[in-house]
Formats: structure tokens, sequence, C-alpha cells
């Protein structure tokens, strides 16, 4: 397992990119909102705690995780965030709606990145189990959104700088 022995939500903000000036934005799945919103708190914890000014921070809600993209696109659209994280649970059912739904959204993700000048963080847990999603929302493994926040920043510096 790869986050197996690594705690999600370990970073330093001295060693991260001031977000006083950074636009940042949030795409946030409603379904399985117990992890989602989880997810959510650490971003925004991390982006507070590298001195984001809340009215520079938009959040937008989705239905689920396969409509995540739609709703980065219309960020992304607009030219004016320095990062976006989408943020999503899949947990694997008994059909092949799991595969489906991942591959959909992790295409999407990757498109979005290439189509547009914004980067597009990835922030969606794909488990076996619900318990395996709270281990990685802030549980036994920390918070992925917290260490997606953390890729945000580095990437909107790595934007405004090139």
């Amino acid at each position: 397992m790869a986050t197996a022995g690594t705690n999600l939500s370990d970073y330093n903000p001295e060693q991260l990119p001031s977000a006083a000036n950074f636009k940042l934005g949030l795409v946030v799945a409603e379904w399985n909102a117990e992890i989602t919103e989880a997810l959510a708190e650490g971003a925004l914890e991390v982006f507070q705690n590298c001195g984001a000014k809340a009215e520079n921070i938009t959040r937008l809600n989705v239905p689920g995780t396969f409509e995540l993209t739609y709703g980065a696109k219309l960020l992304c659209q607009k030219e004016v965030y320095d990062a976006i994280v989408v943020i999503g649970t899949v947990v694997q059912g008994e059909t092949r709606h799991f595969d489906f739904v991942c591959d959909s959204v992790t295409q999407g993700v990757t498109q979005l990145n290439l189509d547009y000048s914004t980067p597009v963080i990835f922030c969606v847990l794909t488990d076996n189990t619900i318990e395996q999603s709270r281990a990685r929302a802030g549980g036994a493994h920390g918070n992925k959104g917290i260490e997606c926040a953390v890729a945000a920043l580095k990437m909107a510096q790595l934007k405004r700088e090139n």
C-alpha cells in the first residue's frame, strides 16, 4: 500500500510558498460527504496556515466524483486561479461502476492539466473500503487533503515562476 508508513498530513508551512497572493479553487464532491468534507477541511487548513485570504479561496460543490472535472473546468475557464484541487472519493462496490468513475475522473483531470494553464490537483481517494477512505481523511494515515493542498501551493508557485 502506497501510504503504509507515511503520514499524509506531514508538512512544514515554512517550507511552502506563501499563499497570500494566490487565488485557489476547491471542487468538492457531495457524495461520501463524511470523507470529502474532511479532505476539504485539511486542504483549507494548509491554505490558511500558508497565508491564503478567505476571499481568495473559491469552493464549488458538485454531486459526485464524476462531476469534479466539469466543476474544475468551470474554474479553469475563468483563468484567474493559481491552482485548483478536486476532492472526491470512490469506494469499491459490487459492480464495475468504480472502475468507470475512477478512470473517467483521472483522465478528465489529466486533460484539464493539458488544456489549461491552471494546475488541477487530484485529491480523489479510490479505496476498496470506506474504512480505508477514513484512514486517509484524517485517520491513521493522515489527511490526503493536506497532501494535495501542499502540492497545489507548490504547483501554483511553479506556474507563477514560469
